[in-house]
């Protein structure tokens, strides 16, 4: 399974040229269940990285443009009457894939973005009073262009909760856009993956990591630390950081947590949860901040 891991990691840094480290957070969000937010700016590789992640899983993928007219029944489907039998029948939206790009989600209306509030939270849509299951495993990436583009507007805190984890790509290092420059670079097409069956095993495999008393302080610790004096982290968001650091450590060869796994994908988990209303007052990130508070008093 680990050698499996290894290997899925590096396919997906072949496409996605010097983002080893974005590649294992967000390979991470998807073993630990969760919904993987991407912000940046246009171009960066937010697009090819969910395309990426869909392909080495073989999951079913569907890519929606979140425009400003894009309605909730352009998301969950609709009911279709049909004549020859007098009756309605329910044909199937985009999400109803194991995998939905969410493309620039907050372009979209606040009543779309409510549809896909429900699918993320509930794993199912309602339809005229009927409840639909979406498929297993059901995963969204959502993109984010920046705040500072045109036609943008920032996502409700309910929402960005939802979000397990929030990645950065950034510019590339000059060699690995040297390589993008050259076409040293694989196709998607060509990626080797794995069925989803697999990707279901490797999840329960990551839930199963063992997590001691102490490294559960640690994150208790975290959680108190950023509740001083503010809003502060949710509980969801405390089940967050456990669980992606259990995939953290899954990819790294282990079957047991370590606090650099927790340090790992703090930020990732936090900073989206912290922004909107508790800002750093020594100007570095929240969650760099969180761990000094917390470091200074162990």
């Amino acid at each position: 399974m680990t050698a499996d891991l290894l290997q899925l990691t590096n396919a997906v840094g072949q496409l996605l040229l010097g983002k080893e480290k974005q590649v294992r957070l967000a390979l991470s969000c998807l073993l630990a269940g969760g919904h993987l937010l991407i912000e940046d700016r246009p171009g960066m590789g937010k697009s090819t990285l969910a395309e990426s992640l869909a392909t080495v899983f073989s999951l079913a993928f569907k890519r929606v443009s979140f425009t400003s007219d894009l309605l909730p029944a352009d998301l969950t489907g609709i009911n279709v009457f049909n004549q020859v039998d007098s009756s309605f029948h329910f044909q199937q939206g985009p999400l109803f894939s194991q995998m939905l790009l969410a493309d620039e989600i907050n372009r979209a209306s606040p009543r779309t973005q409510s549809a896909l509030l429900e699918a993320m939270a509930a794993g199912r849509v309602s339809i005229d009073g009927t409840s639909h299951a979406l498929p297993r495993p059901f995963f969204v990436i959502a993109t984010q262009n920046s705040l500072d583009q045109v036609g943008t507007s920032p996502l409700p805190e309910a929402q960005l909760d939802r979000f397990l984890m929030r990645v950065t790509l950034g510019f590339p290092d000059r060699d690995a856009e040297r390589q993008l420059l050259r076409g040293d670079w694989s196709p998607a097409e060509s990626l080797q993956g794995v069925d989803d069956q697999t990707l279901l095993q490797l999840q329960q495999r990551s839930s199963s990591q063992y997590c001691s008393e102490g490294v559960l302080d640690y994150v208790l610790d975290i959680v108190e630390a950023s509740r001083r004096g503010q809003e502060g982290l949710s509980p969801r968001a405390s089940q967050g950081v456990v669980a992606a650091a259990r995939a953290w450590a899954l990819i790294a060869g282990r079957d047991h947590l370590l606090i650099e796994d927790v340090q790992a994908v703090l930020p990732s988990v936090v900073e989206h949860r912290l922004d909107a209303g508790c800002p750093s007052n020594a100007g570095t990130p929240l969650s760099n901040d969180l761990l000094e508070r917390v470091n200074a008093l162990r």
